[in-house]
């Protein structure tokens, strides 16, 4: 019905979450048989797999990291995705109806930005920061601090591509071991008059 008003195919995809081949055997079978030809022939194929209690599980589990459920590596696969959406929901689907159901859901690919685990607690991050604030703001006159900044080349292994939803950028806790090569200078801070 959407052909003959007009609409054009990829905007029937698009609205329907179904593929071209779909909207093209249907226009076909309308062609052929009629209204008669528009009958579903899956009506007795059961519930539909992708309903939105699968879907608002599916956004949940992709903005969780893999780990969080058991697995070892820190990024999702379809196929990983598909394992675990069958553990949390009974539902089986094969790895091409994941890509569908990850379209659905607006998920992207991408790469997680790597991080490093601070070694210090928040505790003792904060008390470190409020003595070097109390000891540049109580500079004798006519003194300066001079502290080293420094950056840091990582030379870690690339982490592979990852499912995130949208508007999310995972992170992935590196070991932090990896070899380094360092860049150092001083920077110089008056005290505030």
């Amino acid at each position: 019905m959407k052909l003959l008003r007009g609409r054009c195919v990829a905007n029937i995809v698009r609205s329907l979450h179904v593929g071209r081949s779909t909207v093209y055997e249907v226009a076909t079978r309308f062609r052929d048989c009629g209204e008669v030809g528009l009958v579903d022939r899956r009506e007795e194929n059961g519930d539909r797999k992708l309903d939105e209690a699968y879907l608002a599980k599916l956004h949940e589990v992709v903005a969780a990291s893999p780990q969080d459920y058991g697995w070892r590596r820190p990024t999702w696969t379809r196929d990983r995705l598909a394992e675990t959406m069958t553990w949390e929901t009974g539902v089986r689907i094969h790895t091409s109806t994941m890509s569908t159901a990850l379209k659905i859901i607006s998920a992207r690919q991408g790469r997680p930005k790597p991080t490093v685990g601070c070694l210090w607690s928040k505790r003792a991050k904060n008390r470190r920061r409020r003595e070097l604030q109390r000891l540049v703001e109580t500079l004798p006159e006519g003194e300066v601090a001079v502290y080293e900044d420094e950056v840091d080349v990582h030379l870690n292994p690339k982490i592979g591509p990852d499912w995130m939803v949208k508007g999310q950028h995972k992170e992935v806790l590196t070991p932090g071991k990896n070899v380094k090569r360092y860049l150092a200078g001083p920077s110089i801070r008056e005290p505030v008059s």
